[in-house]
């Protein structure tokens, strides 16, 4: 089996539901892209990233093709398929097994989901605004299990000291609290920074508030720093010009 560097997320999923998030490390592709990256969409030699992504496949043993999304910050989740159309959304689910659903981050959060009876699978790609206007409530509305019945893993995203934003992304989320609690919640997750109406939002605890306001209170991970971790990690924030990790989840 060829080796593929990452990280298998630590939750307790059932045996059956397989989750694997990539790393920079090995891949064929070369700076300011180094190593493994699986995005086509940031100026990489195509055939690199095609030659990543088949690598990716078979040291996974992947039946059939991830749903490779076109993502656009919003919060469409589509249903995954084999058939090797590129979807416009970010975030696919499943019920089929050996149906990988996959997204593509750099900073950005990757939440993985399934159900406690290792029936149901979904990735969604959570920057800010994908997870203000609701993402996460689209994925779960996808599931025949109820929010309670659903575990949660957060994937490698930017962490708070290094992820500064302006009183619009705080606005945004008080918006859309979906109670006191939640509201509370919110207000935990920013800091000020020291430009004026400027914080440092933890979008680890943005994503935790959310799931809980649901009713997920499953949830794993959400102890990575892609920005800080250079070696392991890709970017945007940090680089610019970067490469992208995968998230996947699937079903044996």
């Amino acid at each position: 089996m060829t080796e593929v560097q990452g990280i298998t997320p630590d939750w307790p999923a059932p045996t059956n539901v397989r989750a694997f998030i990539t790393t920079r490390a090995g891949g064929e592709s070369l700076p300011p892209y180094a190593g493994n990256n699986l995005g086509l969409h940031v100026g990489d030699n195509p055939a690199h990233v095609t030659a990543n992504r088949a690598q990716l496949s078979v040291a996974l043993g992947l039946q059939n093709n991830p749903q490779w999304l076109e993502q656009i910050h919003g919060a469409k989740v589509v249903n995954a398929k084999s058939d090797g159309a590129v979807r416009t959304a970010d975030g696919s689910y499943t019920n089929q097994s050996a149906q990988p659903c996959l997204v593509m981050t750099a900073d950005c959060l990757p939440i993985l989901l399934c159900d406690k009876q290792g029936t149901e699978v979904a990735a969604l790609h959570c920057g800010w605004r994908s997870l203000a206007k609701g993402i996460c409530a689209r994925g779960l509305q996808k599931f025949a299990a109820k929010p309670g019945d659903i575990l949660a893993y957060l994937g490698p995203a930017i962490s708070q000291p290094h992820f500064e934003v302006g009183v619009d992304v705080l606005e945004a989320f008080f918006k859309v609290a979906r109670s006191q609690q939640h509201a509370d919640q919110i207000a935990a997750a920013f800091v000020s920074a020291q430009r004026p109406l400027h914080f440092y939002a933890d979008i680890y605890a943005l994503a935790r508030a959310e799931l809980n306001a649901l009713g997920v209170t499953a949830i794993y991970g959400g102890d990575y720093c892609t920005y800080g971790d250079e070696a392991r990690f890709y970017s945007f924030r940090r680089d610019k010009v970067t490469g992208r990790m995968a998230s996947l989840i699937w079903l044996e």
